[in-house]
């Protein structure tokens, strides 16, 4: 699991997931490292740029992901996604429940 992890502005942890696939392969791998870095943090963005498929065990992940944030009143963002990512995202209504942008920029902007 390649997993990079950066703190841009306004404290924000952006996480780059340079994994072709997310699916039940490697989740909970996935799942353990993200929870790891995210240690105390509130403010986390997630670039999915290098992500081809999501199956369901990769998107309960990243509502487990989600979930944890919440939790501590803060929010997971997702962003950078392929079309074909994208399109589940959307087919699944997981669009309805996560914060999706375009670039990593975009989505730090957001949490200003």
């Amino acid at each position: 699991m390649e997993l990079k992890g950066k703190i841009e502005d306004n404290d924000v942890l952006v996480i780059e997931l340079n994994e072709d696939n997310l699916d039940a392969s490697n989740a909970r791998e996935f799942r353990d490292a993200v929870q790891s870095m995210m240690h105390e943090r509130t403010r986390v963005v997630l670039d999915m740029s290098g992500v081809k498929f999501v199956d369901s065990s990769g998107l309960g992940a990243l509502i487990s992901c989600l979930r944890l944030l919440n939790g501590r009143r803060g929010d997971f963002k997702l962003c950078a996604m392929s079309k074909t990512v994208r399109a589940l995202f959307e087919l699944m209504r997981m669009h309805r429940v996560f914060n999706i942008h375009d670039t990593s920029e975009e989505a730090v902007r957001s949490f200003a």
